[in-house]
């Protein structure tokens, strides 16, 4: 089968689109075709080998256990081992594979824990947009922020995956949303809901004076005091990813604050898959549907994760898996 493949951490130069076997399901997994894909950060920090706990899981100096990237996958079932019991061959799936990877590939196997059944109306290319990202927004916005009808809610880094889904799952709780982003991804911020939208290279919004009852942050890009400023007495404010430095900052300095005040910090620590039954409900009920940039083909895997570590990109990333003298059924 051909797989995106890469031996040596580093930049989008380092994957290539090569011949590798095709691999066998083991007892309690499933054998996948994979007709699309979709990249998240963290494709993006196993390649690169940032932050350092992504090379103590996958080899210190170079890739070891993973070796083909991407999570985020939907497919049809080719092949099911015998201890299999949620899904049969010819099931069309979805889900985050987190813990297996292998999804830059023609097929792959998983457990069939990290599967749901894919909606019959929904395309592979919006089954492999939704899980890590939609599982963020659900998780940030209802588990971690106690989303209320009536709130003001602001997204930094508005304008990616989570954000995208996060302003579509905020309208149906009746919420007013701001979104933060680049100037080129305002447009399209208006056009799937956002209230008000901030360009962040023109305007501060820790310091316009504007206060929010929930921050979602996407990028902690900031001081977590800078958050705390933009939030209102009683607010809450929900990281679900950023950098090292400031992840442990709002992990030691959270307490602190919500001893102090009354603003508390949360962060996402994601459950991979747990909330896709949700967001099928959502899909077909026409209330969220994926933002697409793309898709990309497979052997466009380094372009498109290029273009992913540029932060241009509008919603998720999506790549479509062809296969010889197939073509992916919808």
């Amino acid at each position: 089968m051909k797989a995106i493949v890469y031996q040596e951490y580093g930049s989008s130069d380092a994957l290539e689109l090569k011949e590798v076997d095709r691999p066998c399901p083991g007892d309690n997994e499933v054998l996948i075709k994979v007709y699309a894909a979709s990249i998240n950060d963290w494709d993006w920090g196993l390649l690169q080998g940032t932050p350092f706990t992504n090379r103590l899981q996958n080899g210190l100096l170079k890739p070891k256990k993973y070796k083909i990237l991407g999570s985020d996958i939907a497919g049809r079932i080719e092949a099911v081992g015998k201890d299999v019991e949620q899904f049969q061959p010819g099931d069309e799936v979805y889900g985050d594979l987190t813990g297996y990877w292998g999804g830059f590939a023609e097929y792959v196997c998983v457990g069939e824990n990290a599967l749901v059944l894919k909606p019959a109306c929904m395309t592979f290319e919006e089954a492999a947009a939704i899980p890590q990202a939609a599982m963020l927004a659900v998780q940030g916005l209802i588990d971690k922020g106690q989303i209320q009808s009536g709130q003001k809610l602001l997204i930094n880094g508005a304008g990616g995956g989570v954000g995208t889904f996060g302003v579509q799952i905020a309208k149906l709780y009746g919420v007013e949303v701001t979104g933060v982003d680049s100037s080129g991804k305002l447009d399209m911020m208006r056009t799937i809901g956002f209230d008000h939208v901030i360009d962040y290279a023109k305007e501060d919004f820790t310091r316009n004076g504007q206060c929010y009852d929930l921050i979602l942050d996407n990028k902690m890009n900031r001081s977590v005091f800078d958050y705390m400023r933009a939030l209102s007495p009683g607010g809450i404010y929900v990281a679900t990813g950023g950098s090292m430095p400031s992840l442990f900052q709002a992990l030691l300095l959270g307490p602190l604050i919500s001893m102090l005040s009354k603003k508390s910090i949360h962060i996402v620590f994601l459950k991979p898959n747990k909330d896709l039954a949700y967001m099928n409900r959502l899909f077909e009920e026409g209330k969220v549907k994926p933002v697409i940039d793309g898709p990309f083909k497979l052997s466009e895997v380094p372009e498109a994760i290029r273009y992913f570590g540029e932060g241009k990109h509008k919603g998720k990333v999506v790549i479509t898996v062809q296969h010889i003298n197939e073509t992916a059924p919808a």
